[in-house]
């Protein structure tokens, strides 16, 4: 349940920004950078995962292209997911 919560309230977080902003395409191009980041960070863990803006635990296939996470575990919505959502709202 918490982790259904925490997804939506990101949800949540990036409607208010683009209400406040008035400019989805900022968000969106910051979403697309921040994704684009390959470095995983070190000192993220699991108690504070949701606390990040996006998930700071970057998984890697073998290919080198992201893993893609189960939707029912994870603290985040996918960037995907986010991005979609925002290009919906206009």
């Amino acid at each position: 349940m918490q982790l259904a919560l925490s997804r939506k309230r990101e949800f949540l977080a990036d409607a208010t920004a683009v209400e406040l902003t008035r400019n989805p395409e900022g968000l969106i191009s910051a979403l697309q950078k921040l994704s684009a980041d390959e470095n995983q960070l070190q000192t993220a863990n699991s108690a504070t995962a949701n606390m990040y803006i996006v998930n700071p635990f970057k998984k890697n296939t073998k290919e080198g292209r992201k893993k893609k996470e189960s939707s029912l575990w994870s603290t985040h919505p996918s960037t995907e997911a986010r991005i979609e959502a925002l290009r919906n709202i206009r």
